[in-house]
Order: structure tokens, then sequence, then C-alpha cells
């Protein structure tokens, strides 16, 4: 009998997990999406042509932006690798 409690990597969530759950209220990433939804992106939506496949909008891709400078992240290749390490981003 082990005094360990048993380790089981292949059990998926029982409800999808929530951004809201695993950042506190007052992270700098919140505060970063504030502030960019208050900002008037309407020139950059408007030049969107719609070609080929679907965008990410810019408020998304400019909170990202902030975000990575402000925690000091100036490469858009680092950045790029954080939204996949870090909740954060």
């Amino acid at each position: 009998m082990s005094r360990f409690i048993p380790v089981d990597r292949q059990t998926d969530y029982l409800l999808p997990p929530s951004v809201d759950e695993w950042l506190p209220d007052d992270h700098l990433a919140r505060f970063v999406v504030e502030v960019v939804e208050q900002l008037d992106l309407s020139a950059l939506t408007r030049r969107y042509a719609g070609r080929g496949h679907k965008a990410h909008h810019p408020g998304v891709l400019l909170s990202l932006l902030v975000y990575g400078y402000a925690t000091g992240v100036y490469s858009s290749r680092k950045i790029e690798r954080a939204t996949y390490d870090s909740v954060a981003f």
C-alpha cells in the first residue's frame, strides 16, 4: 500500500475550466483586457477585408501585445509561445 496520492493524468475535466477561476481579480492581464475593451478600435475593424481564414479580433491581438510588453516579452514569437504556456496570455 502506497502512502502517495495516485496520479491519473488521463482524467478529463468534468466541466471546462474557466479563466476566471485561474486568474485573480487583480491580475495585470485582466486590467489590460479592460483597458483595451474601452478603446475605439473601429478604424482597425473597418480596414479588415475579410479574405482567407477568419482573423482574431484586433482587441485580442492588441491585448496580447500590451500584456507582453508589460511583462517584458517583446518578441512576437515569444508572445505566441507564451499563449500555449501561460493562462494569463
